[in-house]
């Protein structure tokens, strides 16, 4: 009998610490932690490579001019000499490099301003602008270095505005533009010409931030950015030795050159390039 009393009496304070257990506050789970996903800016320093294609912008019109021969004159053509020519449009790759620094106001999307320079090697062929004219001597050549083919390489320095749809960037450029060529592809090999020309460059393009699995990205980061782009580039030639020049044949030399008409490089480009943007975010 008290065996049996002593088992009952286990029993119920068993079941009463269990009750008591039950009744007890259960700890609370920790809350869960919470990641922020990185929103892609377009801010930072950049740096990058291009390849494209040019062509002459300006109107070219088949011209003539008199050349003063006979005494008193250019001694190389009778009275009356006349030169003709013609400006050939010009096309050809385009390459290069650039480095810029954007700023963007407000991450994710929203207004990016930035500066960018850009070198390009440029390949506009490398025969100059002959002409011939009726009654020149034969010791004498006619060549017009108003062409684009003088032109070896241009730069710029532009700034840029635009708006970013997170990853994509629509933008507006434009600023400081210059060139410069070989003195034998400019004035047939006269070293007095004036190779060196500045001017402006304007233009827009589309830049695109690719996803870290594109295969384009090979840094398998975010800041890898595709960019297609257009420049209308204008570079002022000044006035000095313009026009078509009669060159001496033995010696190289203009002999005599006719101002017929003062004319700017225009020439528009098409480009592709792809920029790594250092920090991802």
């Amino acid at each position: 009998m008290t065996k049996t009393l002593l088992l009952a009496s286990a029993a119920t304070a068993l079941l009463a610490g269990a009750a008591s257990a039950a009744d007890l506050p259960r700890r609370a789970a920790p809350p869960p932690v919470f990641t922020p996903v990185p929103v892609f800016t377009w801010t930072g320093f950049y740096a990058g490579f291009n390849a494209g294609y040019a062509f002459d912008a300006s109107s070219n019109n088949t011209n003539s001019f008199a050349v003063p021969g006979g005494p008193g004159g250019f001694t190389g053509g009778g009275p009356g000499t006349t030169a003709f020519f013609s400006q050939r449009n010009q096309e050809g790759f385009t390459g290069g490099g650039q480095i810029g620094y954007n700023v963007q106001f407000t991450p994710g999307s929203g207004v990016v301003v930035g500066i960018e320079a850009d070198a390009q090697y440029l390949d506009f062929g490398r025969n100059r602008n002959n002409g011939f004219a009726a009654g020149l001597s034969p010791a004498y050549y006619v060549t017009d270095p108003r062409g684009l083919s003088s032109l070896d390489f241009f730069g710029t320095v532009r700034g840029r505005i635009g708006y970013a749809f997170d990853r994509v960037l629509v933008y507006g450029t434009g600023g400081f533009a210059y060139g410069s060529g070989s003195a034998d592809r400019s004035f047939g090999g006269f070293a007095g010409n004036d190779s060196f020309r500045t001017g402006y460059a304007v233009g827009g393009g589309i830049e695109y931030a690719l996803p870290t699995d594109s295969f384009l990205n090979f840094f398998r980061s975010s800041a890898v950015t595709l960019k297609v782009e257009g420049l209308y580039v204008n570079l002022d030639r000044n006035t000095r030795n313009q026009g078509a020049l009669v060159i001496n044949a033995a010696s190289n030399v203009p002999a005599y050159y006719s101002p017929v008409g003062r004319r700017d490089d225009e020439f528009a480009v098409v480009r592709a390039g792809l920029n790594y943007k250092f920090g991802s975010y």
